[in-house]
C-alpha cells in the first residue's frame, strides 16, 4: 500500500479481516475489511454486462452480517468486493450496509470496470430498492434505501479507499461522491513534507495531513465535516431582508432551520444535499427520504408535506459551491404508492424550485 508495511494481519480464513499497517513515518493504523469476491459470471435472467459481489460468508445465506464501524475512527472499516482476475475492487459505504443481509448482491456494470481499469479510480451512484421477497432477511432489517455511492479502484488505490472512509464516513451520498472524486486527484505515491498538490491547496492543508488522516484524520476530517449544508444555509438565509430569528435546530428527526418571514409565524426548512449525479437532462436530483422507516410502516421513510413547509436543495455536491434551491413541500410530486407522502426522487428545477427563497416564504404566509 504505497510504501506502507503490514504489522499484523488476522488469519485469512476468518472474516472480517483485521490488519494493522504502518505508514512510512512510523504511524500505525487499524483496518477492518469486509471483503467479498467480485465477478462477472453470467446469471440467468440478469443483464449480460452485469458484475457483482455477493455478501456472504460460509454457507449461511439467510443470516445477517453485523458490520462494525468504530465511531471513534480508531479503526477504519472498508466494505468491498474484489475482482482478483482484474485486480480491481468496488467498495460500498459501510454505514449504509450495517447490518447487511447475507446473500444480497451489489451489482455494477462492465463499463464501470472498464473505467476502473483505465482510470485507476472512479465513483458512481447506485439506487437501492426494498427486497421484493418478504421472506428474505433484508425485508425485516429496515435497511437504508437511499441512493448509495460506489467507489472502484485498481489494487494500488486501496489506500485511497481508506482515506475516503476516514474523511467521508457519515456524509450524505452526494458529498461522499464529491470527496471520492477529489481523492481521484491524489498522486500514486504519498507526498513528502513540503510537496504541493491542487487538492491540498484547495483544502488548505499541508501534504503531511494525508499521513495525519491515517493517524487520526484530524485536520482534513474536520474540513470535510465542516461541509455542513445546514450551517451554510442558515448563513445565506440570515442575510436576506425580511428574514428574522433564523436559527439551526438541533436533534435528529427535526427540520434543520427555523425562521420568521416579515414578522410572521416560524417557518421550518429542511435542507437536503443533492446527489452528485444528475438526471439525463441535467437536472439535479434529491433523494428525498429518511434513512430508516418506522417499525411496521414502510411508507414512513417518505416525507409528508405537513412535516415542514419548505425544502432547500443544496447543490454543493454538483457545483462545489454553497448554492440552494427552494420549494414548497406542498408542490412536490406525490409518492406513487404511499398515499399522502412525497416521492423520494425529486428533480430540482423551475417552476417548483427557485433560487429566490423569499418567493417561497411569501407563499407560506
Amino acid at each position: 500500500m504505497r510504501s506502507c508495511s503490514i504489522v499484523f494481519a488476522s488469519e485469512p480464513n476468518r472474516a472480517p479481516f483485521y490488519v494493522v499497517f504502518e505508514t512510512p513515518d512510523g504511524n500505525r493504523h487499524g483496518l477492518l475489511a469486509y471483503a467479498f469476491f467480485a465477478n462477472s459470471k453470467p446469471t440467468k435472467n440478469r443483464p449480460r454486462d452485469e458484475h457483482r459481489f455477493q455478501i456472504k460468508y460460509g454457507g449461511n445465506l439467510k443470516g445477517v452480517l453485523e458490520v462494525a464501524v468504530d465511531p471513534r475512527s480508531l479503526i477504519t472499516t472498508i466494505f468491498l468486493g474484489i475482482d482478483t482476475k482484474r485486480s480491481v475492487f468496488v467498495a460500498a459505504d459501510p454505514l449504509m450496509n450495517a447490518p447487511a443481509p447475507m446473500s444480497r448482491s451489489i451489482e455494477f456494470k462492465a463499463n464501470h470496470v472498464d473505467q476502473i481499469v483505465s482510470a485507476g479510480w472512479t465513483a458512481w451512484e447506485r439506487e437501492r430498492h426494498a427486497p421484493k421477497t418478504k421472506s428474505r432477511p433484508s425485508a425485516k432489517l429496515n435497511e437504508d434505501l437511499r441512493t448509495e455511492t460506489l467507489v472502484g479502484g485498481r489494487q494500488d488505490r486501496i489506500l485511497d479507499l481508506i482515506l475516503l472512509e476516514r474523511a467521508a464516513s457519515g456524509l450524505d451520498p452526494g458529498e461522499r461522491h464529491l470527496v471520492a472524486d477529489k481523492l481521484s486527484k491524489l498522486p500514486k505515491r504519498l507526498p513528502r513534507l513540503g510537496d504541493s498538490h491542487p487538492l491540498l491547496d484547495e483544502l488548505g492543508i499541508e501534504s503531511r495531513a494525508l499521513l495525519d488522516l491515517i493517524d487520526g484524520a484530524s485536520r482534513l476530517k474536520m474540513a470535510v465535516r465542516g461541509w455542513v449544508a445546514e450551517r451554510h444555509l442558515a448563513e445565506v438565509l440570515a442575510k436576506i431582508p425580511g428574514i428574522t430569528d433564523c436559527k439551526r435546530l438541533e436533534g435528529d428527526g427535526r427540520p434543520d432551520i427555523s425562521l420568521r418571514w416579515k414578522g410572521g409565524p416560524p417557518i421550518l426548512v429542511e435542507c437536503k444535499n443533492t446527489l452528485r449525479e444528475t438526471y439525463a437532462d441535467g437536472r439535479p436530483k434529491v433523494d428525498f427520504q429518511r434513512t430508516r422507516a418506522a417499525k411496521g410502516n414502510a411508507c414512513s421513510r417518505y416525507y409528508k408535506a405537513g412535516d415542514f413547509p419548505v425544502l432547500a436543495a443544496c447543490l454543493h455536491p454538483i457545483t462545489e459551491k454553497w448554492e440552494f434551491r427552494f420549494a414548497l413541500t406542498a408542490e412536490l410530486p406525490p409518492h406513487k404508492t404511499c398515499q399522502g407522502r412525497i416521492t423520494n426522487s425529486i428533480g430540482v428545477s423551475e417552476p417548483v424550485f427557485t433560487e429566490r427563497p423569499e418567493i417561497v416564504f411569501t407563499k407560506c404566509s
